[in-house]
């Protein structure tokens, strides 16, 4: 019986059939992947889809694969709310790399100039020098030992990533530039088990004027968020996210923050799935009603140069320190355009330029240079 047919007829089936057909599902679409297979793709819309995300037996990777998935559907969906353009959708696969993923794209509208809501789902070898590189963070990372030689395998090891990347770039000066990424990355040892796993990401906004009310809104629905998980996550993925977005040849941050935390696998997984999951949900209410209040202001052309400045810093980050920009372009078979998505579609680089002494823009800068505590 087809998934399809399933999602029609479910709404008259009994509890006890329901479940019958629960456990088919679970048991024909979402058994472990094989080294070679794709991820299953389920329907976004179906009600066993949902169900992958919180059946506890199904591998967490499936799971998050599916949480992503949905919630690039939601996110999009919610941002067109506020745009008289759609997101275009733009399917890509990494060949024999193994893999793929959807990047779904929105230029030029009425309210964002530029946005990308990108979610990926990868497989295959993890290199020796990208092994060297994390096992300082992750001390079940190693590589496996070739049983011919005695020495290290330099095929290197098995992995699986997936995530979510978003960027949205709004015309208005006014209106703050946001990113948001969670992720999930996993190794197999040669035997198939798991040999590590980490989830990371976080949410931030970069403002080119400050308007403290959205600071405060922004930073509270993500403490809310993590709290449902610990009151302590809240206060470290602050200070996290503030470093990690130092732009240390400027002596600033790329914006006034939010969260962030990487490499994290000091839980229960499906303690951090539901964290994780918590964080997306805080992120739609927080965004959409600061750019409902700022992108219809009126502005000035000199606003909007002084907008173009800070497009600059945000460009010097994501090319010059981010992480994942990095990673990604190391990747091979990696989709450029997926990646450099992030980047506004123009920026400005005004020679020794400096603001006015207590002007807006001024002010800004002092926030970037002194983190505020928002909540």
């Amino acid at each position: 019986m087809r998934r399809e047919a399933l999602d029609l007829y479910c709404p008259f089936l009994s509890n006890q059939a329901e479940s019958l057909i629960k456990l088919y599902i679970q048991y024909t679409c979402l058994v472990k992947q094989t080294e070679t297979q794709r991820p299953v793709h389920l329907n976004t819309h179906s009600k066993y889809y949902h169900c992958a995300m919180t059946d506890s037996q199904v591998p967490i990777r499936e799971r998050m694969e599916a949480l992503v998935r949905r919630k690039q559907q939601e996110i999009t969906k919610g941002l067109e709310t506020l745009d008289t353009v759609k997101f275009q959708a733009d399917s890509w696969d990494r060949g024999n790399n193994g893999g793929g993923g959807v990047s779904m794209v929105l230029q030029n509208g009425t309210t964002f100039e530029k946005g990308g809501v990108n979610v990926s789902v990868v497989h295959g070898n993890l290199s020796p020098p990208a092994i060297k590189a994390m096992k300082a963070d992750h001390k079940n990372l190693h590589l496996p030992i070739d049983p011919a030689t005695g020495e290290p395998d330099a095929t290197g090891v098995k992995f699986f990533a997936c995530g979510l990347s978003m960027v949205i770039h709004p015309i208005n000066p006014h209106a703050p530039t946001t990113h948001l990424n969670y992720r999930y990355f996993e190794t197999w040892n040669a035997d198939g088990t798991p040999q590590a796993w980490w989830f990371g990401g976080g949410a931030d906004l970069t403002p080119s004027y400050l308007y403290e009310e959205d600071a405060k809104l922004f930073h509270q629905l993500h403490k809310d968020a993590l709290d449902k998980t610990d009151v302590a996550l809240y206060p470290k993925y602050k200070k996290w996210c503030d470093e990690y977005f130092y732009i240390k040849h400027r002596e600033e941050t790329r914006g006034i923050g939010g969260i962030f935390f990487d490499d994290v696998d000091d839980r229960d997984p499906n303690e951090i799935l539901q964290m994780v999951e918590n964080c997306f949900d805080a992120f739609l209410p927080s965004y959409l009603e600061i750019i409902k209040r700022r992108k219809d202001m009126p502005y000035t052309e000199e606003e909007r140069q002084w907008q173009q400045i800070r497009r600059g810093r945000y460009v010097e980050f994501n090319l010059v320190l981010d992480r994942g920009t990095q990673f990604g372009l190391r990747t091979p078979g990696s989709r450029v355009e997926s990646i450099l998505m992030s980047l506004p579609v123009t920026a400005s680089w005004l020679y020794d330029h400096h603001p006015e002494v207590d002007s807006r823009e001024d002010k800004l800068l002092q926030v970037l240079k002194n983190p505020v505590e928002w909540v």
